[in-house]
């Protein structure tokens, strides 16, 4: 219904622009974490345990500077966003959606544990996946397993070779949808 009246300008201009914000978000996350595994196969210290010594402020965390910050920024908000939206969309946990106006007490405590449990893991996969580097005061680079080299890798294996095969089957899925419709009218 709101794609129905939504207006030209969105539907023939919006819509694309923030399905192409979509794809490159994805796309730019998919190099990152595959940088991240060619890091890890050539150097130890790309594995993401914690910073000894380094003062907020006086060590630049990424590569390309403030304009880099700004991307690990804009990257971290978007992985949150889509474990939200991933999370609410599987099977599972559909069930867990508020109603308006209508939401009982204990689905409310649910949303709540769910939302908390999702944003106390963004920083470990945040870290995990190679995306940053810093901390944010949490050290969480203490955990025993972000150590483990296999872990970590098979990790990062798995985060791009499913994000890959989701994004190719959704592009070639549209495409291939609009082709039937386009010739087969």
């Amino acid at each position: 219904e709101l794609r129905h009246r939504a207006s030209p300008w969105q539907r023939n201009l919006g819509y694309p622009l923030v399905m192409l914000g979509l794809l490159a978000l994805t796309g730019i996350s998919v190099l990152i974490v595959c940088f991240h595994v060619l890091e890890l196969l050539l150097d130890d210290a790309a594995m993401p345990r914690g910073i000894q010594d380094a003062s907020l402020g006086q060590v630049s965390f990424s590569i390309f500077g403030s304009f880099g910050a700004a991307l690990q920024v804009v990257l971290i908000f978007y992985l949150m966003v889509s474990s939200v939206v991933g999370f609410y969309s599987s099977p599972l946990f559909t069930r867990l959606l508020p109603e308006r106006q209508d939401t009982p007490l204990t689905k409310i405590i649910g949303n709540c544990v769910s939302l908390l449990v999702l944003s106390s893991a963004l920083p470990v996969f945040s870290r995990t996946l190679g995306i940053t580097r810093f901390d944010l005061l949490g050290d969480f680079g203490r955990f025993n397993w972000l150590g483990n080299f296999y872990i970590v890798f098979l990790y990062n294996m798995g985060f791009a070779g499913l994000t890959t095969l989701c994004l190719v089957k959704r592009v070639t899925w549209a495409v291939q949808a609009e082709l039937i419709r386009a010739f087969g009218e």
